[in-house]
């Protein structure tokens, strides 16, 4: 079913992996921990074709091997593709070595056991887990001796189960109690976990209803079952929350809705497919719900919405080729975790993708979208324009209280990441090599202040800019993030250019801008506009001590007399240079601040040289001769430093 206005925020992978489609000669296999599609024909006997994304998608593996009897249930290449295991009966598994791309037909080794194997996944290049109906067990397989030995098991009762190859756990349906319980299974290690906790034991759980997978890198089972009052069909979120903590259930999906459902996860999102609808709808465990008993109840994140039309291009001797419309949500497909699509008929594989952009203009709260946004892997660029938006024009002053929720979120996600960062420099030992060092991963959606700078060039000299830059400055502050050098120099120049000197003064004094050299030379390059801004500056240096800097600049306003206070209090007697200030005191052309300096470098050449005299290494000759000629007679005025 398409939506009538065209808008979908789900669509198939472009280019999707093609393969011969099932037949009455060729059947279908897929493994979800190698992501890989076998079409096997005639049992093998007459080829096995096997596709897959790793490497890469043009990636193609074919060879041929004998038809030993029985049709095949399962067929799983080893991790390092070395290693062909084959299950053609419910108590048998055969191993078959590859040389290159080539079977190794002779030395086929087949493990047969007393049960029954529900199917095996690998863990390992040479490890396998059976799983049967009475437990688990690992098997290492040496080829070099033509042996599967047994290194691990667990006897528990299993009725199906499933497997999550990115966490390496298992859930086992058990026919004891009809519970659900996750096993972890690695290299000669199985771990027990606590069982799913289920608000209905005596009620059986059927297979198709049981979906398990990764959100927000933590493991999940997800069961769809029918709500007691409304008949509606939902679906219950329990995570395993940490090692030895029983699967607990956090979440509830409210599809409103009945008949069939196929579940997948797309970038931390659980998408729910509604076959009779044609629609899926999108949930996001991460946000804000109806919170009842613990329990978050989750509505969807908007309104359902098919996925996008996809057309398939036909070999054709045409030159524009011809398309073929592909069944969306047809009864041909199977779906794997976490964003697989496979019609079976049609002979394609795809991966469901998430269209972020429909979705801005879908959600209309802008404080829940930058929530959304934050957690999607795509997220950043749109919601850089979002928050564009929302400072523009259009929005100015209606939408503040709305922006400073915002500010919040993202400068929340931005300090606990500066911390992190902070605390990772200080732990790091100045001798360890930064190669050896483990870095943190960043968030998925880091908003930096270069990020928002570049966003309010864009309002620059504004009637409302300053006010957005100091709800900015004050999200800032409230995490305990300093203002860095491009914002603080963007602050100062809207406040200079508001004549908002009051508000500079303040945030210079309770150090909410950047105190560097940098910014207060950029406050100075300002000087012009306001005598005010020049105290703001040398305040600035003061509180860095960057004392030279503060001299100077009171020896270009003339101060000389409060520039050698300064200089001898900070940088001490003897090295303050004297002709630097005997030439500034002669540009004032003030004899009275002239007289007070030059006896205030004779009293220091007393103290550190025993005499009046001026070292010749000063070059202090010209003030000499203009101090005599100036003062013939010395005169009794005191100097006004002593």
């Amino acid at each position: 079913m398409e939506n009538s206005n065209g808008i979908h925020y789900i669509e198939l992978s472009r280019n999707p992996i093609r393969f011969d489609a099932v037949s009455q000669l060729t059947n279908v296999f897929f493994d979800d921990s190698n992501k890989q599609i076998f079409a096997v024909r005639s049992g093998g006997a007459t080829g096995v074709v096997v596709k897959g994304p790793v490497p890469n998608e043009d990636t193609v593996i074919s060879f041929c091997m004998n038809d030993r009897g029985g049709a095949i249930r399962s067929i799983k290449f080893s991790p390092d593709n070395q290693i062909l295991a084959v299950q053609r009966k419910e108590n048998a598994v055969e191993f078959v070595c590859f040389q290159g791309e080539q079977p190794m037909l002779q030395d086929i080794i087949t493990h047969q056991v007393k049960t029954m194997i529900h199917g095996f996944v690998w863990i390992h290049n040479r490890e396998v887990a059976l799983i049967s109906n009475t437990g688990v067990e690992v098997y290492t397989v040496l080829p070099e001796k033509r042996q599967v030995r047994s290194v691990k098991s667990l006897s528990i009762s299993i009725k199906w189960f499933a497997w999550c190859c990115d966490a390496n756990v298992a859930l086992l349906c058990t026919t004891e109690g009809n519970s659900l319980v996750p096993v972890l299974v690695k290299q000669k290690v199985i771990t027990k976990l606590p069982k799913v906790d289920l608000a209905s034991p005596s009620r059986e759980v059927q297979e198709s209803k049981v979906t398990l997978g990764q959100v927000y890198g933590v493991l999940a089972v997800l069961i769809l079952q029918s709500n007691c009052s409304s008949g509606m069909m939902e679906v219950e979120v329990h995570l395993l929350n940490g090692p030895g903590l029983a699967p607990r259930k956090c979440h509830v999906l409210r599809l409103s809705l009945v008949g069939r459902f196929a579940i997948n996860t797309v970038d931390n999102l659980i998408v729910v497919h509604h076959q009779a609808t044609g629609t899926s709808l999108l949930f996001d465990i991460s946000l804000t719900g109806e919170v009842i008993q613990d329990i978050t109840y989750h509505a969807p994140i908007t309104t359902g919405r098919s996925i996008k039309p996809f057309g398939l291009k036909l070999p054709s001797l045409s030159p524009d080729g011809q398309i073929l419309q592909c069944e969306l949500y047809s009864t041909h497909w199977v779906l794997f975790q976490p964003n697989i699509v496979i019609d079976a008929k049609l002979g394609c594989m795809w991966y469901l993708n998430l269209c972020i952009d429909p979705i801005c203009n879908l959600i209309s709260d802008r404080i829940r979208l930058t929530e959304f946004l934050l957690q999607r892997s795509s997220g950043k660029q749109v919601l850089l324009k979002v928050l564009g938006q929302l400072v523009d024009d259009q929005y100015k002053g209606t939408l503040l209280p709305v922006l400073e929720t915002i500010f919040s979120r993202i400068n929340k996600i931005y300090a606990s990441w500066v911390q992190l960062e902070l605390a990772n420099q200080t732990a790091q030992p100045s001798n360890v090599k930064t190669s050896t060092v483990k870095h943190t991963s960043p968030p998925i959606v880091l908003i930096e202040q270069l990020d928002m700078v570049q966003i309010f060039q864009r309002i620059a000299r504004r009637p409302y800019t300053e006010t957005i830059l100091m709800l900015y400055l004050q999200s800032l502050n409230k995490f305990n993030i300093a203002a860095q050098e491009e914002l603080s120099k963007m602050i100062i120049s809207e406040l200079i250019h508001n004549h908002s000197f009051d508000t500079l003064r303040r945030l210079v004094s309770y150090s909410m801008v950047l105190e560097s050299k940098a910014v207060a030379c950029f406050l100075l390059s300002h000087s012009d506009v306001d005598t005010a801004i020049s105290q703001v500056a040398i305040d600035m240096l003061g509180k860095i001590q960057a004392h030279e800097i503060i001299i100077e600049v009171m020896l270009g306003q003339g101060k000389v007399i409060d520039a050698l206070r300064l200089a001898k209090n900070s940088l001490g007697l003897d090295k303050v240079p004297a002709r630097k200030f005997l030439e500034a005191a002669h540009k004032t052309n003030d004899d009275l601040i002239f007289h007070s300096v030059f006896r205030f470098f004779q009293m220091r050449n007393l103290k550190l040289y025993e005499t009046l005299a001026f070292p010749k290494a000063e070059q202090c000759t010209e003030f000499i001769q203009h101090y005599n000629s100036t003062f013939p007679v010395d005169s009794s005025l005191n100097p006004q430093i002593s």
